[in-house]
């Protein structure tokens, strides 16, 4: 059985600011060892439920905030990036049984963190299908176009009701919920243990359980906050330009939504 974590800082307990997710800035190292736990607790309970092999992947900002004595002994990091579109979830393939989401957050344009975003603090907003293109979604599509279930997600209390909509069945632990420029989080160690139950009993399953479908037909749209930007954007063959901060861009296939978005996001 080999499993494939996803982990990001924003969603782990207690960050608040995004001084706190920048290295070099204060708070950060609290933030990072946190992480830490967060992502060692899910390789354990993965590992309790019979994974063999486990590969983690750092997606967060330049992707260096693991190094590989943070991960347990036989796991092994994806540090950086590569520069493929999968991104978030690069080196994900079918040979995985599932996927597992550490430290996500609520999308560009919501209430459910201080620190909502997607993909760029850039863009005002992005929209997938008529709905916000969450980090988790793009990752949650991303697994489905390659074959592999979605097992487990983690982070503020908005993402992981959005994972439950996309599947009733998915497992979800929220470690924290958004208040205008607050966050309400549980402690540390409970953040910890939700996260090593929740993730043991997610792999435990049925990995069918957690199929998601592709819709048939993908229409994007990526809103930023400079005008600029967008009509840099528009030249992205295929891209139209509906309003001027506006960019959208549509096609079946799920891959060039992602290779629209490694261009304009």
């Amino acid at each position: 059985m080999r499993i494939y974590i996803s982990a990001d800082i924003e969603g782990v307990t207690g960050v608040t600011h995004w001084d706190e997710t920048d290295i070099g800035k204060p708070g950060y190292e609290a933030a990072r060892r946190q992480l830490v736990a967060e992502v060692r607790a899910a390789c354990a309970g993965a590992a309790e439920a019979g994974a063999q092999e486990i590969l983690v992947k750092d997606a967060h900002d330049t992707g260096r905030n693991l190094t590989p004595v943070d991960i347990p002994p036989g796991a092994r990091l994806l540090r950086g990036w590569t520069g493929h579109p999968l991104a978030m979830v690069e080196e994900l393939d079918s040979s995985f049984t599932g996927l597992v989401l550490v430290g996500y957050h609520a999308p560009a344009g919501s209430v459910g963190s201080p620190l909502a975003h997607s993909l760029s603090t850039r863009l005002h907003a992005l929209t997938l299908n008529g709905e916000p293109a969450s980090e988790l979604r793009l990752a949650a599509y991303s697994a489905a176009y390659v074959g592999v279930p979605l097992l487990f997600v983690s982070g503020d209390e908005e993402i992981c009701d959005e994972a439950r909509r996309l599947n009733p069945a998915l497992g979800t632990f929220a470690v924290k919920r958004g208040v205008g420029g607050a966050t309400l989080s549980v402690d540390a160690e409970r953040a910890v243990a939700g996260i090593r139950d929740g993730v043991a009993a997610a792999v435990a399953r049925d990995p069918q359980q957690g199929k998601i479908g592709l819709p048939p037909q993908f229409t994007v749209e990526v809103t930023y906050r400079d005008h600029p930007q967008a009509h840099r954007a528009s030249f992205y063959p295929g891209a139209t330009l509906p309003t001027p901060r506006t960019v959208g861009f549509e096609t079946p296939d799920f891959m060039e939504v992602l290779r629209f978005l490694l261009f304009a996001a």
